[in-house]
């Protein structure tokens, strides 16, 4: 944390400011961090041997070791079916557990700290452990022990399906010829993405005649040829936005084959492992569980947003209208979506918003954020001291999660919240160590971090919230406490390891607390003053967050629906390309027309990450909805609904099929219908008194 400056004295004593709001809007250091640094060291989070880049050898070569003699006592106690040792699934998830605690601090050090040589050997140490774990996942001797194996609870049976599952994902139940083409596969299938996601976000060299004369000079030159490297989505000259459009999204013949290859290979995979489509594999475990599912309920709510979405664009078109004012009847055009919906907000709300900044120091949300924990939880977010090397970086602030009865820690969250040169931009939950239940009897505390890129604190003011990074806030947050209540029996079901249409629904249901008046009043205060928000300018922010969302819900509709498309069957059938694919489906399922001689589809990155999965987050917004509606909009603050939502949702983590947690929460049949129908209520929370 950064020490006390003269600048900050300006702040009233007025200000009313707990411990944790203090440590996030920087008001003081914490002295009794300073003073451990001067007795004592450690390592990042605490690990002694990485006092330096070096320790990640050091951790990975007692990863390999250890996981060597785990494969070893499951292969031993298969052969004489030992009644001592722990039963195959704790030994198999204790295998899990000692390599993902290396792989997923690694691969976290690899994006997330500030010097290279940690970046680069914590890279190493990742590569060492996935090849091990490629190793592992074809090994014949660890497959068999796991499919003999007898459980005698509901749980170790369950958790041994999940690993079992995992293991025919590589083809390991296939004929020798299979697994090659199986191994062959993935590899293509990682190369490709990775090239797909790098090319999608270059821009597009052309030749500087290609366009119009008159918007020329607002594109970057040199030598006859004009570089463009984005939508221009905010310019206020309509014929920039179209040129932008056209050229940047113009078909690219090498990205076009390298999609039609990915999306071939992960066809063929599936097939190989069983599945009828990569969707079917992708979706499998879900809470949709099959794309006929996912179809269906894509289908229902295109139809039922349809004619809110045109109003939407009505109001956008009443805009252009106004702007450009023209004898024939205008037309809303896909470049104008992004800049008039942009204006239509900053017109109505800007005042307001910018009004509303003073309320929400981040300090004042993470209050909030206690507060809200407290009542429905009976936990608390505690800031915790950290002894020198244990951070990254000095703006990052560790939370200990503390049970208010017992006094019993739960885990820890490390916040690394403001924006800094050289920071990954991507607000994300990364899982440091999972919780789990050690041989010994003893826990082992779940550790995430919070990565955001909040505007950082200044000689006049704390990091002050807009609504939406009120909401990524909230959003991250809900992540990380899934991580911290799930108090699993096995790390590979804690917290967020669950399907992502489930693993989504405790980051949206915070959302829900983030816009109800009846939460934001009990926080929401002036970061110098100490005032309450004023009622009308509360309504005002809230309403704000809910403009054009029906528009905007169309837009992932359609993109869920391409995804599928392309994840489905059909995508070798017929020599059809993915551009005619995608002239279909947008006329199906968008009311803003495609664009001739454009191919959107091949800077759509999210194919990569998100691939058959990307209808998850409507989905998850669905049943955070009808959660919200069952447990919380009568009282959004219940310890009986809170404890209800904890028992049945966050404390199971992956360990309950995610169809069965969604309906036992919810004492319904979770069908497409009904997802949809829950995510259009979701358009009319909050319900505010004009």
């Amino acid at each position: 944390m950064k020490p006390l400056a003269p600048l900050l004295l300006h702040i009233s004593r007025r200000s009313v400011s707990t411990g944790l709001a203090s440590a996030f809007n920087k008001l003081h250091i914490n002295s009794s961090a300073k003073r451990d640094s001067l007795f004592k060291r450690t390592g990042l989070f605490g690990i002694d041997q990485l006092q330096g880049p070096e320790g990640f050898h050091v951790l990975r070569d007692n990863a390999l070791d250890h996981a060597n003699r785990i494969v070893e006592e499951i292969v031993q106690n298969n052969k004489r079916n030992s009644p001592k040792s722990p039963n195959t699934v704790a030994l198999f998830d204790e295998l899990s557990n000692c390599l993902c605690k290396v792989a997923d601090l690694a691969e976290f050090i690899r994006v997330g700290h500030p010097q290279p040589r940690f970046r680069a050997t914590a890279e190493q140490a990742s590569v060492a452990i996935s090849t091990l774990v490629e190793q592992l996942n074809t090994d014949t001797r660890l497959y068999n022990a796991l499919k003999e194996a007898k459980f005698d609870n509901e749980l170790d049976d369950y958790v041994a399906k999940l690993f079992l599952f995992d293991f025919e994902q590589s083809a390991i139940h296939l004929d020798a010829s299979k697994r090659k083409l199986v191994l062959q596969l993935n590899e293509s299938i990682l190369k490709l993405g990775s090239i797909f996601g790098a090319n999608a976000n270059q821009g597009r060299l052309v030749k500087t005649s290609d366009l119009p004369e008159q918007v020329r000079h607002c594109f970057p030159n040199n030598s006859g040829r004009t570089y463009v490297t984005g939508l221009h989505a905010d310019s206020d000259n309509p014929l920039v936005r179209e040129t932008a459009y056209r050229i940047f999204l113009s078909p690219d013949e090498t990205q076009s084959d390298i999609l039609d290859n990915l999306l071939r290979c992960r066809l063929q995979l599936a097939q190989l492992c069983g599945f009828e489509s990569y969707a079917q594999r992708a979706v499998k475990g879900s809470i949709a569980g099959q794309p006929e599912v996912v179809s269906d309920f894509l289908n229902i709510l295109n139809d039922q947003t349809r004619g809110l979405a045109q109003q939407d664009y009505d109001k956008m078109l009443r805009l252009k209208e106004n702007d450009q004012p023209s004898n024939g009847k205008a037309r809303l055009n896909a470049w104008d979506v992004p800049y008039y919906s942009a204006n239509y907000k900053r017109g109505i709300y800007n005042e307001s918003v910018v009004q509303c900044l003073p309320y929400f120091s981040v300090g004042v949300c993470m209050d909030g954020l206690n507060m809200i924990f407290s009542k429905l939880y009976g936990v608390r977010m505690q800031v915790d001291n950290c002894v020198s090397g244990e951070l990254w970086h000095n703006d990052v602030i560790k939370l200990s999660i503390i049970d208010e009865e017992s006094n019993e820690t739960l885990g820890y969250i490390y916040c690394d919240l403001f924006e800094r040169q050289m920071k990954q931009h991507q607000d994300c939950h990364h899982t440091i160590r999972g919780g789990c239940y050690l041989r010994d009897g003893s826990y082992q505390l779940p550790i995430v971090v919070l990565i955001l890129s909040l505007p950082d604190s200044n000689s006049n003011n704390p990091s002050l919230l807009s609504p939406s990074m009120v909401d990524n806030l909230f959003h991250e947050m809900g992540h990380a406490m899934h991580s911290m209540m799930a108090r699993t029996k096995y790390q590979h079901i804690t917290g967020t390891r669950c399907s992502t249409d489930l693993a989504e629904v405790p980051s949206i249901l915070m959302e829900f607390f983030a816009s109800d008046p009846r939460v934001v009043s009990q926080f929401a205060r002036h970061h110098s003053t100490g005032e309450q928000m004023p009622s009308e300018l509360m309504k005002s922010w809230i309403k704000s967050k809910k403009v054009f969302i029906a528009s905007e819900t169309q837009l992932q509709v359609f993109y869920a629906a391409l995804d599928q498309a392309y994840h489905s069957p059909r995508v070798c059938l017929n020599n059809e390309s993915t551009t005619d694919m995608l002239t279909k489906i947008q006329k199906e399922y968008y009311s803003i027309p495609y664009v001739e001689n454009t191919a959107w589809q091949l800077r759509f990155s999210h194919l990569v990450g998100y691939g058959a999965k990307y209808y998850s987050y409507l989905v998850s917004r669905a049943v955070a909805s009808a959660i919200w509606t069952k447990l919380f909009a009568k009282d959004p603050l219940s310890r009986t609904a809170g404890e209800i939502y904890k028992k049945q949702v966050l404390a199971p983590g992956g360990g309950k099929a995610a169809q069965s947690i969604a309906e036992d929460v919810l004492e319904c049949k979770v069908d497409a219908e009904f997802i949809a129908k829950s995510v259009i209520s979701s358009f009319q929370h909050p319900r505010i008194e004009n």
